[in-house]
């Protein structure tokens, strides 16, 4: 029974999610464009939700909008509220629709061959693919827009259960005029003194992982240009300057300037299927083994 003491709440999500744009843009015009309104609308959903609260939420400025001290503490909120709604929504249309599975995959990666074996195992089921950004699969999974995802290690894997799927060698990818272009394998010796490239605002970990940090005797690797996507890499290898790490069957698809020579003294590179740790879709468990069964390297 509810709590007689403990007043109704009342609080529209729609509202709710005008304000995170808003506070987003800094600006009604830009984000009325975004939610496909227009600003007068905009402005009395704004107002109807800081009714709904009791506290002004936003100011008018000539430069545009600004957070109040109110604003400020509940747009964590709200956006938490948000992301709690979408995970309610999505694990109740699973519980009542269990015949539903999305798998995600990141670049570089073939799930075919598990998801051909799922749905000729259950015709019945609806089953998607979806390609996800290696940064955001963690983000994917819990956020249910995905329910398993092929992906390589490292990955922060709080709340996921991880399974190696397989390994691949990791490699280096080099201009095809590199002095060690040709080689039949290199070692950590010989790429000592190359240049890695470091990718911008990537976890600490992934980056440690791909620059082979630290190297047996402490030692980092040399600083190549930053760089904003994985993409860019191949340019900067291409014109020299720096090399590149890779797992084997990333490499299948270089540019014709690049080629690749592998690394005989680090571990291979893992690819691994991560899915919630609390998921208990049948779906989910039957990819996991015909993933295990199916995935191997190309």
């Amino acid at each position: 029974m509810s709590d007689p003491s403990v007043p109704p709440v009342d609080l529209d999500l729609r509202l709710v999610q005008c304000f995170t744009v808003v506070a987003e843009h800094r600006h009604f015009g830009r984000a009325a464009e975004a939610l496909h309104t227009t600003q007068p609308s905009l402005s009395r959903q704004i107002r109807r939700l800081e009714q709904q609260l009791g506290a002004r939420l936003l100011d008018r400025t000539p430069r545009g909008t600004r957070l109040t001290e109110a604003g400020d503490v509940f747009l964590p909120l709200a956006r938490t509220l948000l992301r709690s709604a979408t995970q309610a929504m999505a694990r109740t249309r699973a519980a009542a629709q269990p015949r539903r599975v999305t798998i995600g995959y990141t670049p570089g990666l073939i799930v075919t061959p598990a998801v051909r074996e799922l749905r000729r195992r259950h015709p019945g089921a609806e089953v998607q693919v979806v390609h996800v950004h290696w940064q955001e699969v963690r983000e994917a999974l819990l956020g249910h827009r995905v329910d398993a995802a092929v992906t390589r290690w490292p990955l922060p894997a709080s709340g996921l259960e991880v399974t190696v799927l397989y390994d691949e060698p990791r490699v280096a990818v080099l201009p095809l005029d590199h002095r060690l272009a040709g080689k039949e394998s290199v070692t950590l010796d010989d790429i000592a003194d190359e240049p890695l490239p470091r990718l911008r605002d990537s976890d600490p970990d992934w980056s440690a992982y791909w620059r082979l940090e630290p190297r047996p005797d402490g030692s980092l690797a040399p600083d190549g240009p930053l760089i904003d996507a994985i993409e860019d890499k191949f340019e900067i290898v291409a014109t020299g300057e720096a090399i590149s790490i890779a797992a084997g069957s990333f490499t299948a698809g270089l540019r014709p300037d690049l080629t690749s020579v592998p690394i005989e003294d680090v571990e291979p590179a893992h690819v691994v299927l991560a899915t919630r740790s609390d998921d208990h879709n049948g779906l989910v468990s039957a990819f996991r083994e015909y993933a295990g069964q199916h995935l191997a390297p190309y």
